[in-house]
């Protein structure tokens, strides 16, 4: 390569900016758009069709065509692979020193509903053809040996202009001749992760899809708890995050609203106390409650936890915190100040009532845990009322990774007739599947027909399983194990 240097706002800088799409009028009902597809080259894509129950089919979706390939990014001081000019021109003049050719690349992340675009700069070197991976790969390791951290990445991946390859599955439940219904599922407890498939086959689901976030920052043995709200037969399992989207499903209805959780527990001497958290790890004077579909032992912590009789109220066990949830009772841990809060609060054969409030932010009103509901914790909010409205940043997922970068996901969307639109779309398989960015799977989810519409968890997580098997492919190669899942039955 030649020995110069490509910085600035100039003719010499790469300016890429993605733009999120404008509205469109959607399909009047739940059925595969005809329009064409409106990603990428924008033509008819393929698909194969195959009816999988009475009012539920299957599409498997394929567009566009590889031409991406490789190049290699050097990392900022922070470890990202973008960050200010500053730092891009800092890390560009090392690369040229090590005798390479760098260029600084300023990018746009699309602005959204609750965040406006923001201006980032990253350090490229070179551009390989798909097959000619072990060339950048052998660049980094060039690097390394002059301390400049870099890695090779696939161009696909981008959130830029690109041609696909896109590979994605639908499932269209019209709910004017489906039966059956929708539930939530965390397996076998709340504490362990499992796969959608084995999920699928506790429920004897027909179809369904991977759920919501959960918690990989906690214990391992925790790591099966829902990052956000979960309601399974009424039962509350975990609490929301206030304002996130959620999936909520009653028999064969589902809609999409956002949420918040009151969750407090009374009785006893002196009143009662509010409640941060159900089945997860507590935190220093915190009050959380554990559930029998816990599945695990409470944290030893130097807390102090009351046992009580579900059915009654009752509490028949004081202890030290670190112990089972027996079945038909209910754990109140405290920690800290919360353990003294139990130690004056709940003695033995007092009575302690939990009280527990989901509250549709939309309404204002609380949504009835009847036996037949069930709640699906989402994450980024897609489609408001057939327009784009991604709330990235009240989810927390503002992030260049999270709103341009292009991952698996998974998505669940209402249709303006109340039809259940999800869709996988595989991903980091380069030439084989590009997967979405946040914008991309906005402007899929309204070009399938719905009204509203969420994103769920994505990357390795996503998966698709019809009569318990995946149709997907994931990303890791294999399933993943997850958090919670989203099923159609027939009951």
């Amino acid at each position: 390569m030649t020995r110069r240097i490509l910085v600035g706002l100039s003719a010499a800088t790469v300016l890429v900016v993605a733009a999120v799409p404008a509205a469109s009028a959607a399909p009047a009902s739940v059925g595969f758009p005809t329009a064409q597809f409106p990603l990428g080259l924008r033509g008819v894509p393929a698909r194969a069709h195959s009816a999988v129950a009475p009012g539920i089919d299957l599409f498997r979706v394929g567009s566009g065509k590889a031409t991406e390939g490789w190049t290699v990014t050097v990392l900022m001081p922070n470890g990202r692979d973008h960050g200010s000019q500053a730092d891009a021109d800092a890390k560009a003049a090392e690369v040229q020193a090590a005798g390479e050719t760098p260029i600084v690349t300023r990018f746009v992340r699309p602005g959204v509903a609750d965040d406006p675009e923001r201006e980032y700069f990253s350090v490229r070197i070179g551009r390989w053809t798909l097959k000619e991976r072990a060339k950048a790969d052998k660049l980094v390791a060039k690097l390394k040996k002059d301390d400049i951290r870099a890695k090779t990445d696939y161009l696909g991946d981008d959130g830029f202009e690109t041609t696909g390859p896109w590979s994605m599955q639908v499932l269209m439940v019209d709910g004017r001749r489906f039966r059956g219904s929708y539930v939530a599922s965390v397996g076998k407890s709340v504490a362990k992760r499992e796969t959608t498939s084995s999920m699928s086959k506790q429920v004897n689901a027909i179809a369904g899809v991977n759920g919501g976030f959960f918690n990989i920052h906690t214990p391992k043995q925790l790591q099966g708890d829902p990052m956000g709200i979960s309601v399974v037969g009424g039962r509350l399992l975990s609490e929301a995050v206030a304002g996130r989207s959620a999936l909520i499903l009653k028999g064969g209805t589902a809609r999409i609203t956002e949420l918040k959780t009151q969750i407090g527990v009374s009785g006893g001497e002196g009143g009662g106390s509010a409640v941060q958290g159900i089945n997860r790890a507590a935190a220093a004077d915190e009050l959380v409650v554990y559930t029998e579909e816990f599945g695990e032992k409470t944290a030893a912590d130097g807390g102090a936890e009351a046992v009580v009789e579900a059915a009654t109220g009752k509490v028949v066990k004081v202890r030290a915190a670190g112990g089972t949830v027996p079945r038909g009772t209910w754990v109140l841990h405290g920690s800290g100040a919360t353990a003294d809060w139990i130690n004056q609060h709940a003695w033995t054969d007092w009575t302690l009532t939990l009280n527990t409030k989901v509250i549709d932010q939309r309404t204002g009103k609380a949504v009835p845990l009847t036996p037949d509901t069930h709640i699906l914790g989402g994450s980024v909010g897609l489609v408001r009322n057939g327009t784009v409205k991604i709330t990235a940043k009240a989810d927390g997922h503002a992030s260049v990774n999270m709103i341009l970068r292009r991952h698996p996901r998974t998505l669940a969307g209402i249709s303006r007739t109340g039809g259940l639109i999800l869709a996988t779309v595989d991903g980091r398989k380069p030439g084989e599947a590009v997967g979405a960015s946040m914008v991309e799977a906005a402007k899929l989810m309204r070009w399938l027909g719905a009204k509203q519409a969420i994103n769920l968890d994505g990357g390795g997580s996503t998966a698709m399983v019809v009569k318990h098997k995946v149709v997907n492919r994931p990303s890791d190669g294999r399933e993943r194990t997850v958090g919670d899942a989203l099923f159609i039955t027939a009951r």
